[in-house]
């Protein structure tokens, strides 16, 4: 067949570890024998941030601005020991958090849900989707050891030069502060984005934070989508028979384990990072679930919601036998170029997408997986196959239908 050609280029964020491994085999067995691949590519793999002292990441972010819609593979987050290991200038910020301040935008993942693949909470029925507010909070923090007695403050300088002064704590020992922030725009536009892709998908909203604790930081976060939901909303809502509602992180936790599904939860930076892993992982895998963030400025990344798989890689460098998931990094390319396909108006662009995600869940369904599926499965004797065995499989398959 003749290949799929893409006028407009996407932008391609390349990763790390495994995932980079993967990434290669994806684009070599599923996309270039069928599309003209057309990308504008950064390698955002740790050796080069090193090089270009993370520069790399934010001109990521740029060209993401210009092309409207990127695809990125899973990157490192360097902690002490990865310093080390990799030699590194100083400690770099995750590059995740970098593009998702770039872009003001809202991540939201959800499960990809397989046949012989239970879910662990045995009502849930439907997927459920966590909308991931994107900027600051603890992911744009600022902490201090405190090495012995003292008093801590907040302080906040006016353009005039007025001060205004909150205690912290009155240490008598030592110990540890963290000092977080957030701003309205972007909490504007977080709320926002989930409105409007609650109403995208036809599904109730649900939002949560701890505003009885946090009486102003977490406030305002309800208070702001309480006022946005009033003023633009709540008729919108009302037309489409969806429901908004508020309640405690601690409530929605409860309702959620006791509810089917089929709804979005909106959850502020961490209690996001936090809940989606959960969810992934009681529908089945880490590696089975779709994330995209979605900007009100019309900028689309889409990304694996896990990590490197760090510990699949080292046995890899081995020459040992990995059974690595690719589906959520197969997800992340289907995902941007049937986007890419819905902006530019190819069709055929964004039925080789949908085809493409068939193809991947039925290799499964038919019994065919990696080994961290093979371990949850209700299907009968699954054959366990090594990731690039799994990615030529689904190719396999998705021949059959093309």
């Amino acid at each position: 067949m003749e290949k799929i050609k893409m006028p407009t280029p996407l932008v391609e964020m390349d990763g790390d570890e495994m995932t980079r491994v993967l990434w290669k085999m994806i684009k070599d067995e599923l996309l270039t024998p069928f599309i003209e691949l057309n990308t504008e590519y950064y390698d955002l793999g740790l050796e080069h941030r090193n090089e270009t002292d993370d520069q790399v990441t934010i001109d990521s972010a740029e060209a993401t601005k210009k092309y409207k819609v990127a695809v990125k593979c899973a990157t490192i987050t360097p902690n002490a020991a990865r310093v080390e290991e990799y030699n590194l200038k100083k400690m770099y910020k995750s590059p995740n958090g970098t593009i998702r301040a770039a872009l003001d935008g809202t991540v939201f993942r959800a499960p990809i849900v397989v046949k012989g693949i239970e879910p662990c909470v045995r009502n849930w029925k439907k997927p459920i989707t966590i909308a991931r507010h994107a900027y600051g909070d603890v992911y744009k923090s600022v902490e201090m050891k405190i090495p012995g007695a003292g008093k801590a403050e907040l302080v906040y300088t006016d353009e005039n030069g007025n001060e205004t002064r909150e205690t912290i704590h009155n240490f008598t020992s030592a110990g540890v502060i963290q000092g977080q922030h957030n701003v309205t725009p972007s909490i504007e536009s977080f709320a926002r984005s989930c409105f409007e892709y609650a109403l995208s998908i036809n599904q109730d909203l649900w939002f949560a934070t701890k505003d009885t604790i946090s009486k102003k930081y977490d406030h305002t976060f309800k208070d702001v989508f309480a006022e946005i939901f009033e003023a633009e909303y709540k008729e919108k809502f009302e037309k489409a028979g969806i429901e908004y509602f508020y309640t405690l992180i601690d409530d929605a936790v409860a309702r959620v384990m006791k509810a089917e599904g089929g709804f979005i939860w909106a959850c502020k930076n961490y209690d996001g990072d936090v809940m989606s892993d959960m969810i992934s992982s009681a529908f089945g895998s880490l590696a089975m679930m779709t994330s995209v963030l979605v900007s009100p400025h019309g900028y689309y990344e889409y990304e694996a919601a896990h990590g490197t798989v760090q510990r699949h890689y080292y046995k890899y460098l081995n020459g040992e036998r990995t059974s690595t998931n690719p589906v959520a990094t197969i997800f992340a390319w289907t995902g941007a170029l049937r986007k890419r396909g819905e902006l530019d108006g190819s069709k055929e662009l964004m039925e080789f997408a949908d085809k493409l995600e068939k193809a991947s869940i039925k290799t499964i369904e038919d019994g065919k997986m990696t080994g961290d599926l093979a371990r949850i499965t209700s299907l009968k004797k699954p054959v366990v196959l090594e990731s690039e065995e799994f990615i030529k499989a689904i190719r396999t398959t998705l021949e059959k239908m093309l």
